[in-house]
């Protein structure tokens, strides 16, 4: 009895996962990441420092805002805003990232993804998607970044990111 209940709910939980996939809509988004690390205009700012270090290294905290533009391009159309916690974590250099991609450019407009994940930076990051607002309510996929430019004042990284979501 015990065993023919836990096939016909496996079963239930199948046939709900495969309509809620079906019923999902699917969207490709294609953009650039500018990160500028100092100066007046700066995107990114530490906010716990390293215990015995002045640069960001294993226990610092940051939080952002940089821009998401429409092309490689400084001065490429502004789509949103990346905003988020980025924290060094790991004795090899690497961070771990909360990030909300703001959109605030025609149909996305106010709506949002939330992306979590470890960064090993130089690399391409794969980070997966595990929400998002408005537009993208109930959104779920996976994003790549890729390092196009890296200095020691800016970061220019191209993003696709691939999601299912459920329109509203």
């Amino acid at each position: 009895m015990a065993s023919s209940l836990s096939r016909t709910v496996f079963f239930s939980v199948l046939v709900l996962l495969f309509l809620h996939q079906a019923c999902a809509k699917k969207a490709h988004l294609h953009f650039y990441l500018h990160e500028i690390l100092s100066g007046s205009n700066a995107t990114v700012l530490t906010v716990v420092k390293a215990p015995n270090s002045d640069s960001f290294t294993r226990g610092a905290i940051a939080m952002i805002d940089d821009m998401l533009l429409e092309g490689q391009d400084e001065n490429s159309t502004l789509i949103g805003r990346a905003q988020g916690i980025v924290a060094a974590v790991g004795f090899d250099g690497s961070l771990e990232t909360m990030l909300n991609f703001v959109f605030t450019e025609e149909k996305y407009n106010n709506s949002t993804l939330s992306i979590y994940g470890r960064v090993v930076l130089g690399e391409t990051i794969e980070r997966p998607v595990i929400g998002g607002t408005g537009m993208f309510r109930m959104a779920r996929g996976y994003s790549l970044a890729k390092p196009l430019f890296t200095s020691a004042t800016k970061l220019v990284y191209e993003f696709d990111v691939y999601i299912w979501y459920k329109e509203i």
